[in-house]
């Protein structure tokens, strides 16, 4: 029985192991090809060792872009990146929570219809509604600005249903307690409702974040300015906007810093992030 477990054990490690080299294989592939010279990949052998033009590559999409296949320097584009992220996950978890909060204390007509309503929204993504939401900010005015970057993407269904279900499971002594201590629902929401929240706000912000840093359609419709490109157009328009062929050390380059900051939003956040997921008693 102990050689069965132990024979399972060495099984079960070596399918992990296996799964992590197939993820991290990739990312090692584009930090390995952002050290190399450009005429390193016209020989058409991707090298599996650091080259010596890694400070030289990083120098040039940090200062200074790539003009030519219109995409600025890579310091703006992760800042715009950032804005919309942050944007999108504070505005996706605000709205989520006030709108759960409503849905599960506030006793009036028609609650449940309307939660059902909200619900829907899933079968709606932005793709889906793109074209009315196009000519809504656009007369707006608020084409190529962060606003309209980010305000069609604030509202989820999915974080309003997480939210709604934890508040569920909050104990109903709390909210009898509240009221024999004189508190009104806006000062149970904050004293109450949000600290014991912080590990289920903490998982939604990271999921929420994650996906605003890595839209690409949305952004690239409402903006035509350099000053409000994010990462993943810039990106883009290194791999499809030039005349020449792709410069693919600098792409690689680029794509190495995007996912920095999505990983070390997960890096500081993954004991909160893990415990917002799994945490079902309060």
């Amino acid at each position: 029985m102990v050689e069965n477990d132990r024979w399972g054990t060495l099984l079960a490690h070596l399918i992990l192991i296996i799964g992590v080299a197939i993820v991290v294989f990739p990312v090692y592939v584009a930090l390995i090809a952002s050290t190399h010279a450009p005429g390193t990949f016209l020989q058409g052998v991707m090298p599996l060792l650091p080259g010596s033009h890694a400070i030289e590559n990083y120098s040039t999409v940090i200062f200074e872009g790539r003009s030519n296949a219109g995409a600025p320097p890579i310091g703006l584009m992760l800042w715009n990146s950032f804005v919309m992220a942050m944007m999108i996950a504070v505005g996706k978890i605000a709205i989520s929570l006030l709108s759960a909060f409503a849905i599960v204390y506030f006793r009036f007509r028609f609650r449940i219809f309307f939660f059902w309503i909200i619900f829907i929204t899933l079968m709606l993504p932005v793709e889906v509604r793109i074209v009315p939401t196009y000519q809504v900010v656009a007369n707006l005015g608020m084409l190529n600005s962060y606003w309209g970057l980010s305000i069609p993407l604030i509202a989820s269904a999915t974080a309003t249903f997480l939210f709604r279900q934890f508040f569920m499971t909050v104990p109903e002594e709390m909210l009898e307690a509240a009221r024999v201590d004189g508190a009104g629902p806006l000062k149970f929401f904050k004293d109450i409702l949000l600290p014991l929240s912080v590990t289920n706000i903490a998982a939604m912000f990271v999921i929420m974040f994650i996906y605003g840093w890595n839209q690409y359609l949305w952004p690239l419709l409402v903006t035509n300015d350099e000053a409000y490109y994010t990462v993943v157009m810039g990106i883009q328009r290194m791999v499809t906007g030039a005349d020449s062929e792709p410069l693919w050390h600098l792409v690689m380059a680029t794509v190495v810093l995007a996912a920095l900051p999505p990983i070390l939003v997960i890096l500081f956040m993954q004991r909160l992030f893990v415990k917002g997921l799994t945490e079902t008693e309060k």
